[in-house]
């Protein structure tokens, strides 16, 4: 059973930094293409960045120059470091593993950006 687990959240001034990890389980990760997602209250979820198993990078415009995703395939693990925080970046941010015909996500972290 694929379980994907977001954790580093929380409450942040505009301009500061958060980083976000995503603890996978349930699949062979290095095999897996990972990607963050986000959802604003009111507003459908979009893809804030991606990190393919061959480790090529793709980020939404928005996001450019202020995060960067990573990950380590021996802990299992995929982070996203979040600078200059906006308060546009206020959502619950998603955690998304395709392994295979396989999709899935995880439970989400809250991150809130006050001005």
């Amino acid at each position: 059973q694929v379980q994907l687990v977001e954790s580093g959240g929380g409450l942040v001034q505009a301009g500061g930094s958060l980083r976000l990890s995503c603890a996978a389980s349930g699949i062979i990760f290095r095999f897996a293409d990972m990607g963050w997602y986000r959802q604003a209250p009111g507003k459908q979820r979009e893809l804030v960045a991606t990190l393919t198993r061959s480790g090529n990078t793709n980020y939404a415009d928005s996001v450019k120059g202020r995060f960067t995703i990573s990950r380590d395939n021996a802990k299992n693990a995929m982070y996203l470091q979040m600078n200059s925080l906006k308060p546009e970046d206020t959502a619950l941010y998603y955690c998304k593993a395709d392994f295979g015909s396989l999709t899935s996500w995880g439970q989400g972290t809250q991150v809130t950006v006050s001005s």
